[in-house]
């Protein structure tokens, strides 16, 4: 069978980006009607540009039409799906009966399946939706092994999963802590993250409801088990180093997975990165059991962003061995510096000299986006990436 591997992409830069390091599938919001109204989002062109690039590759872009409309929000919605329809993308993500109504009463051509905005954990709302017409169901991140094994052989309906990214402190798609809080409706693409405030109690220790967040990093292999067809990233608002960097570790794993390549060492590694990559602390959540106080912060959280991303490859001369490397996070000579990319494995070299935007030798590299080049020993390609070394 096919497991689907589905990232974010919060602009069009970041939806090549995750194509080119070994999305299937990417999900995206347009200007309206999406979940993430602070993210960059697309417009309609910019859809149209981004499903021509991913049919072009065989691949596939999911448009999430998932926020809970009031009367006020429906006025432009046929003209925005039809378009959307026009376009040629692949489905629509929804959560609302009235998008579900008007998809049907406009007779799209493009399938629909539904968003975690509805919170599904249960085989018998599955079947609800599959006889709406629903081809997939994303489940509730808060669904336990079990939960996803008995659906999974009781329909035939594709499921996705979440399997790395922020967890909701709520059931997913339920809160309304941004409401009351900041007067802005989470259900409508404009949750603050009330969750992750940190609230003065009076006493010496503040605190906080935050969760920790998601990473199935262990139980990759026993979801492709179970049969599970989508496997789903979090983060549209996440940096292009971040789509790459996830994009990489999980399409590693699956690939060994399918090949029968995979070991424990790999496990190991790639936790490593995704420990990283993410600014936060990360542990499997539901899948494996209820989680307690391991799987909450209540004080003391730290959110520190690291500087991992050194540099971007643009080009590689063969004959001198040097790269062409537009510079993200400050490196010197004397560093070993690790790289990987979308066919390029992990590998590491030392620093040898840099040349800056002037042609003339510098100790190190630290301004921001400076074009210089580095010797590097083997063969790496455009948009391979640089970093420190994971060990």
């Amino acid at each position: 069978m096919n497991y689907e591997l589905l990232l974010p992409a919060g602009d069009l830069n970041r939806l090549k980006f995750a194509f080119i390091y070994g999305a299937d599938a990417v999900y995206i919001g347009g200007y309206n009607y999406s979940l993430r109204a602070n993210a960059n989002n697309f417009s309609l062109e910019e859809i149209a540009e981004g499903v021509e690039f991913a049919h072009s590759l065989g691949k596939k872009v999911y448009v999430t039409v998932n926020m809970i409309f009031h009367n006020e929000d429906l006025g432009n919605l046929d003209e925005y799906l039809l378009e959307l329809d026009r376009i040629g993308i692949d489905s629509f993500i929804v959560s609302d009966f009235a998008v579900i109504e008007t998809i049907k009463r406009l007779e799209l051509k493009t399938r629909f399946f539904i968003s975690t905005q509805k919170s599904i954990t249960n085989l018998e709302t599955v079947k609800f939706y599959k006889d709406l017409g629903a081809y997939r169901v994303v489940l509730a991140r808060e669904c336990s092994r079990d939960d996803i094994k008995y659906i999974k052989e009781n329909i035939d309906t594709e499921l996705e999963v979440f399997i790395h990214g922020a967890m909701c402190t709520s059931y997913s798609g339920r809160c309304v802590l941004s409401n009351y809080v900041t007067l802005r409706d989470s259900n409508r693409g404009g949750c603050s993250q009330v969750c992750r405030f940190i609230f003065d109690n009076d006493t010496e220790d503040d605190f906080m409801i935050a969760s920790k967040d998601l990473n199935m990093i262990d139980y990759i292999s026993d979801l492709m088990d179970l049969k599970v067809e989508s496997y789903k990233i979090e983060g549209r608002m996440k940096s292009l180093y971040y789509i790459a960097t996830v994009c990489n570790a999980y399409r590693t794993i699956m690939d060994k997975k399918i090949n029968g390549t995979l070991t424990d060492d790999d496990i190991v590694y790639y936790k490593k990165v995704l420990n990283r990559v993410s600014n936060r602390e990360n542990i499997p959540q539901f899948y494996d059991k209820v989680p307690g106080v391991e799987g909450q912060y209540y004080s003391g959280r730290m959110e520190v962003s690291n500087k991992d991303f050194l540099g971007l490859v643009l080009d590689y001369n063969e004959d001198t061995k040097e790269a062409t490397i537009e510079q993200r996070n400050k490196f010197s000579v004397g560093d070993t510096i690790e790289v990987f990319g979308p066919n390029t494995s992990v590998q590491k070299f030392n620093v040898e000299y840099i040349i800056n935007s002037a042609g003339e030798k510098a100790q190190s590299a630290s301004h921001a986006q400076e074009i210089v080049k580095v010797k590097i020993p083997f063969k790496v390609q455009e948009n391979d990436i640089l970093r420190v070394v994971i060990s």
